[in-house]
Parts: C-alpha cells; sequence; structure tokens
C-alpha cells in the first residue's frame, strides 16, 4: 500500500521524529511505498485566506469550503495545497503524526486538515462518514503525550483519548469517509529513560505492523439514520 505520513513536531531531534523515522523504516521495509510531509520542515502555511485560490467565484464575499469546492474544480488551488492534495489522493493510509499539544493537534497540524481537506473532494452535502469523498483509504494516529497511562480512560483524570481526540478521529478522518485505526500513544515521552524509549518503539514497530489486519474504530454509519438524518426507528 502507499502511505502518507503527516508529520507535524518543531524539533527533528524529538521522540515524534524518532517514531516517524521508524514508522518510515518499517513501512518501507515491509514493502510499503511512504511519503512524508515534515510540516516544519517545509515551513508549511497553516492559515486558510483567500489567496489560496487563483480564482474565486465569489470575489466580493469569502466562504472557504465553497472556494476550495470551485478551485479543486477549476485548477484553482494554490500550488503547496494542490501538492498535499495529490499526495493524499494517491495514498492508501493517512498516518498524522504529532505530539498532543492542549488536548488536540499542533496549529500547524490543523492547518493542514484545514486547507488539505478541501470540500469537494473529501465532503460535501451527505457525502461525510461512511459516504465521504475518501471511502476506502485508511488512516491512523501515532501520538506523543506527557501523560501516564493511569491518566486516561473512562474515570481517569483527564477521560478517555479517543474522547478527547473524537473532533480528529470522528470529525475529520472518519467525517471524510476513512476507515480509522486504532492509534497509537506513547506516554510520558518527555520523562522516561533510553531504555524505555527503545522498547516503545519497538512496540511501535509491531504496531504499524499489524495495520493492515486491525479492525477500524466503530462509527456511524449514514444507513443508520433517514433523509433527515433522525435515527432510524427500528420495527
Amino acid at each position: 500500500m502507499n502511505v502518507f505520513i503527516v508529520h507535524a513536531h518543531p524539533e527533528p531531534r524529538s521522540f515524534t521524529a524518532a517514531m516517524k523515522d521508524v514508522a518510515v523504516a518499517t513501512l518501507a521495509g515491509a514493502g510499503h511505498g511512504v511519503v512524508v510531509s515534515d510540516l516544519y520542515a517545509m515551513g508549511f502555511d497553516p492559515i486558510a485566506k483567500a489567496a489560496d485560490f487563483s480564482g474565486r467565484a465569489d470575489p466580493d464575499y469569502l466562504v472557504y469550503a465553497l472556494e476550495q469546492r470551485h478551485a479543486y474544480e477549476n485548477g484553482g488551488l494554490a500550488p503547496d495545497i494542490a501538492a498535499e492534495v495529490a499526495k493524499l489522493k494517491a495514498c492508501d493510509l493517512l498516518l498524522l503524526s504529532f505530539p498532543l499539544y492542549w488536548f488536540s493537534v499542533p496549529a500547524i497540524l490543523k492547518g493542514w486538515i484545514d486547507r488539505v481537506l478541501i470540500s469537494g473532494l473529501t465532503y460535501g452535502g451527505k457525502r461525510f462518514y461512511d459516504r465521504g469523498g475518501l471511502v476506502g483509504k485508511k488512516a491512523t494516529v501515532a501520538m506523543t503525550l506527557g501523560g501516564r497511562p493511569h491518566m486516561f480512560g473512562p474515570d481517569a483524570i483527564h477521560g478517555e483519548l479517543e474522547t478527547m481526540l473524537r473532533p480528529l478521529l470522528r470529525g475529520t478522518l472518519y467525517y471524510t469517509g476513512m476507515d480509522v485505526l486504532p492509534p497509537f500513544y506513547a506516554y510520558h515521552v518527555p520523562y522516561i529513560g533510553h531504555d524505555a524509549r527503545v522498547a516503545m518503539l519497538e512496540r511501535y514497530r509491531g504496531h504499524l505492523l499489524a495495520l493492515e489486519a486491525a479492525a477500524p474504530l466503530v462509527f456511524p454509519r449514514l444507513d443508520e439514520f433517514d433523509e433527515r438524518l433522525y435515527p432510524r426507528r427500528t420495527p
């Protein structure tokens, strides 16, 4: 399969970067094609703006999603967006690599999502969830964080990580149609020693090699709802 890794960490010697390197080596070694967008190294611009489009459907009032759709249909996307869209379209698996910032993704990655997961291609109207534009592709997350495992869970101080990441896992990756594979969480990484880091990277290798056979997370399907998107009543 073709794997597209979108990596968002400002420090090239970070543990998050080490995980990205392990992903590249492991997946390429297993025979997969791997492409990486290192957003900080690229100087990726995260700001959604009018200049993202060379021609506007409405030059007087910017509705960003509508202009995305118009630009995609008419070849008017900014070159940096068009390059990322091409990588996205070519991949079978999208892997997001990042540290947890404020219960969310770094701003540069949020900007990539805003600018690259464009309306018209990835979603629009009732083209979302299991009918989204990226149906047939898979996605997953590899995330580092400072907290310990016991801090996350149904009764834990921070709650469940999957609930914390719902805007990403469900509201972004699944919303655009991708099957969301189980994430990998690297806990407490700023505070652990060398041996623990080596062991964690080895666990990550095993996780990566098991991805092709992994069952996706379960989310609602549109056929569970009626035309007005109310839940269907069972007879």
